[in-house]
């Protein structure tokens, strides 16, 4: 059973609406300024990138877009990766399974699919604290489009604090992350 390591309470749900980057409506667009490696958070996204023939080094889906299930064109879609991991996570957290299953994601040469149980919204925030500089976390800002974050310290140190500031044991996620 995975262990919650963060929870999103009520009071900072406000905080988390406001995108960490740009947002593209063009996905070649969205590609023309994204570095070498790309992590995709949410089964649309991940989708518009594989249309674009871009497979990310590595996806987290859920098999839902705004809480409904995506269409099973999508979900087929969702294929070809050299690896695939599963990992347990209620919405509005992060467990130290999905949080273990991204820093080995992260470290792989090959490209990986992360399957969540649950919801993998926040995974956004730790893939920043986890990626190198430079990366692309992409993911869906609702009924807008998609977010492109260029991972550095400014925005590294600002999912961090986010992290930080949420119901969090933040000492394990960081231990996780960095290994």
């Amino acid at each position: 059973m995975p262990t919650i390591l963060a929870k999103l309470p009520d009071d900072l749900r406000g905080e988390l609406k406001d995108p960490l980057g740009p947002i593209y409506t063009d996905t070649e667009a969205l590609l023309a300024d994204a570095g070498d490696s790309i992590v995709a958070v949410g089964d649309m996204v991940t989708y518009h990138l594989l249309q674009a023939d871009r497979r990310p080094d590595v996806a987290l889906v859920d098999g839902k877009t705004k809480r409904e299930r995506v269409e099973r064109e999508v979900a087929e879609a969702i294929d070809g990766f050299d690896e695939r991991l599963d990992a347990v996570n209620p919405p509005a957290t992060l467990t130290d399974e999905l949080l273990e299953a991204l820093a080995d994601a992260l470290d792989s040469d090959g490209t990986t699919v992360i399957t969540v149980e649950g919801e993998e919204d926040l995974a956004a925030l730790a893939a920043v604290v986890a990626a190198p500089d430079g990366a692309a976390i992409v993911y869906g800002q609702p009924d807008e489009g998609m977010v492109l974050a260029t991972v550095d310290d400014d925005l590294r140190a600002e999912c961090r604090d986010l992290l930080e500031a949420m119901e969090s044991d933040y000492e394990r996620i960081a231990d996780i992350l960095s290994d």
